[in-house]
């Protein structure tokens, strides 16, 4: 049976405490609120870190500090910090960071499309939409989306973006503007549009419910059980 510290009491970690209480190869170290002692956590298996992105890297600084295994779903982790965090798990091979910019297997998938989709065009944008009470723009999932891009364009031409300077054109992450958008009635949404000569190919996913997320959640406990070091993206814990 594996125990799971739970860090964050938002819909998310909520969730997470679900689904340690329905399955039966789960049970629940500690829940841990923003002022909770961190050394709750020490003796769990695996640290579920549903956070906030101001609170985040000091929780799992001190996970990694005390050789946990902690699995990430708080959004702001960029390129820079997870090369801090890389370097840290270096001194700590019996730690492991696992982290997940979206737990959704659909939400992946169209990462992974679209970095497919990323060699073939020149002009890409993207448009993320999520619920008024999300606390950060853009989404961690656009970011991870954008950085992909960019990665699968590595060794192609990188033209200016047309109106980059306008306020309206978007966050520019990697080379690729983000737009984001807080709406009620809205959970999560991600298209990525890809523009050239006379078409238009968008890539779309929407999340109807926190629901969507558990196959994800409970697959990143298990894989965090058994790995060391950092893993970035729901397709590494498949394999992809």
């Amino acid at each position: 049976m594996t125990s799971v510290a739970v860090l964050g009491t938002g819909r998310m970690g909520k969730l997470a405490l679900e689904l340690i209480d329905t399955d039966p190869n789960l049970k629940l170290h500690a829940a841990l609120n923003s002022s909770s002692p961190r050394e709750q956590m020490l003796g769990a298996d695996v640290v579920l870190d549903f956070t906030l992105p101001t609170a985040s890297p000091e929780l799992v600084d001190y996970a990694i500090s005390n050789d946990l295994k902690v699995v990430v779903g708080t959004s702001g982790w960029s390129e820079s910090k997870l090369q801090i965090l890389e370097s840290k798990l270096a001194h700590h091979p019996a730690a492991t960071a696992v982290v997940i910019p979206n737990f959704s297997v659909g939400s992946m998938l169209i990462q992974h499309f679209s970095a497919i989709a990323a060699r073939f065009f020149d002009s890409i944008e993207i448009v993320e939409a999520h619920h008024e009470g999300k606390v950060d723009s853009p989404s961690g999932t656009a970011v991870r989306t954008a950085e992909l891009i960019h990665q699968a364009r590595q060794g192609l031409p990188q033209p200016l973006i047309p109106g980059v300077d306008q306020v309206a054109r978007g966050e520019v992450v990697a080379g690729v503007p983000i737009h984001s958008l807080r709406l009620k009635g809205v959970s999560a949404k991600q298209d990525v549009h890809f523009g050239a000569d006379s078409e238009l190919t968008t890539l779309s996913h929407e999340v109807i419910s926190h629901r969507a997320y558990a196959k994800g959640i409970l697959l990143s406990i298990e894989f965090a059980k058994r790995a060391s070091g950092l893993h970035v993206g729901l397709d590494k814990v498949l394999g992809l």
